[in-house]
């Protein structure tokens, strides 16, 4: 199997339901994956490019996992994608240096499915707001893999009830088991 690094942008995953369940299986079937917690690494938003790019540059399949915040990454992950998805290493004339290599999105959200519809509350299917993380994929010249998703995924602490809590955490088991099959084809 090809070497994985999965980047978890979640800002605050102790605190996470779906994405933390999600990881944790991921670590079981896949435990020669590197999964990276930003929350733990980066709590203060100071990247250490040198390192996220040698990381980068070790991996053929690179997953980045995260909850869908405001129709795109939350601001931790956004911002390693900005410091370390630069001009000279990642594209440009004389970047490049991820070409060839796999971009797998693989994401919650808090909405529900029937939200994600043209007559819903989101007005467009989840699909149509992800044309720019795509693009991420083809500007630095990486296969862009189909993403796995999953919606409903949103609990609230102390409001939750142990049933919606469970449910959440059977749609990540699912979730886990779609992106391992992703990752492995």
């Amino acid at each position: 199997m090809n070497s994985v690094l999965i980047i978890s942008g979640h800002p605050d995953l102790a605190h996470s339901v779906a994405n933390r369940e999600i990881l944790a299986q991921l670590e079981k079937a896949l435990p020669q994956a590197e999964i990276v917690r930003l929350d733990l690494l980066y709590p203060n938003y100071q990247i250490d490019v040198a390192a996220e790019q040698n990381r980068l540059l070790n991996a053929d399949t690179i997953v980045l996992q995260f909850p869908f915040y405001w129709y795109s990454y939350p601001a931790l992950l956004k911002k390693w994608v900005d410091d370390v998805f630069v001009y000279g290493f990642a594209h440009g004339s004389t970047g490049g240096k991820l070409a060839g290599k796999k971009l797998l999105i693989s994401f919650t959200t808090g909405a529900a499915a029937e939200q994600y519809q043209p007559d819903g509350a989101m007005h467009h299917r989840v699909e149509q707001f992800l044309p720019a993380f795509q693009q991420l994929a083809n500007l630095c010249q990486m296969q862009w893999l189909p993403p796995v998703y999953s919606n409903g995924m949103m609990t609230i602490p102390n409001v939750s009830t142990a049933e919606q809590l469970a449910a959440v955490r059977e749609k990540a088991l699912d979730h886990a088991t779609r992106l391992v099959k992703t990752i492995q084809d």
